[in-house]
């Protein structure tokens, strides 16, 4: 039997459940075991996502279940995994890539009206759109999918992930995708990475079914990106890779200056390609100003 942490959320768990459907075809037993998070617990449209912890909010205690034995895996939307390893943990696979997009449900953008208000608890998003679309005004948005869905603002729009929708087959409420190589995403976007104990060759071995390598090795050379920074989701920050492409976004919230640029990678070599990640968040630091905490 493996058993699989997994947050309680309609989109986790059927995240998860595509996992366990996975190793099951392959002659494995599967169990989903459900954690409540602090993430969870918190989902409050009054409570911005980094003012109670940030990026790891949604994935300590899943990672809390593997450690103490509850459970043999950890599943976790790759954007919400922290760029530090985790002790004792290791990713044993990234599923292949959804769509990294972000959306608009409500109103496109080039029809919304001007000053219109745009929900979303994303600080990265706010700039983004805020740059293409400066009188528009931002309010906070939190709760599950169904719940934010509900939260469209009269004339306006709330911002959601395409993979989210996708997931949840809810993608005819999509009123606009925003290009990725303009609107950057958040690394990982669209990916589900998976953690096994270190050292847990059984667990490990059952993930290579699971396992994806063209998406690992762009979410990898992404989160590079990302860990270079020393930063967390409390700041402005993108990076996706698509067709030997790194797309990076990076804003300094104080000053308003922001970088975002496109960098060609190799034809496969990560260790190159993670270098690459890494020269551009440091010369991208060196632009806007430190932003190490």
């Amino acid at each position: 039997m493996i058993r699989i942490a997994t947050r309680g959320s309609r989109q986790a768990l059927t995240q998860s459940q595509f996992v366990a459907d996975r190793l099951e075809a392959t002659g494995h037993r599967c169990e989903l075991v459900v954690v409540d998070t602090t993430g969870d617990r918190t989902q409050s449209a009054n409570v911005p996502l980094h003012s109670i912890g940030g990026q790891g909010v949604f994935v300590k205690e899943v990672q809390q279940a593997v450690l103490d034995g509850r459970a043999d895996l950890a599943v976790h939307s790759a954007k919400d995994l922290p760029t530090m390893p985790t002790p004792g943990l290791v990713i044993g696979a990234f599923t292949e890539r959804r769509s990294a997009a972000d959306a608009l449900v409500g109103r496109s953008l080039v029809d919304l009206p001007t000053a219109a208000t745009v929900a979303t608890g994303s600080v990265r998003r706010r700039a983004q759109l805020g740059r293409a679309r400066p009188d528009l005004e931002f309010v906070e948005l939190r709760g599950n999918i169904a719940t934010r869905l509900d939260k469209v603002p009269d004339g306006g729009s709330i911002v959601m992930a395409v993979a989210a929708l996708e997931v949840l087959d809810l993608t005819d409420r999509i009123a606009d995708v925003l290009d990725p190589a303009e609107f950057v995403p958040a690394v990982g976007q669209g990916c589900v990475a998976v953690e096994c104990r270190a050292g847990d060759g059984r667990s490990g071995d059952a993930l290579s079914v699971v396992d994806h390598e063209i998406t690992r090795h762009e979410v990898l050379v992404e989160r590079a990106f990302l860990a270079e920074l020393g930063s967390g989701c409390s700041l402005p920050i993108g990076a996706h890779v698509d067709n030997r492409r790194l797309y990076t976004f990076l804003a300094n919230s104080d000053t308003g200056v922001t970088v975002s640029d496109t960098f060609e990678l190799t034809d496969g070599d990560l260790d190159a390609d993670v270098e690459t990640a890494r020269d551009v968040a440091r010369a991208a630091l060196e632009h806007v100003g430190t932003l190490r905490r």
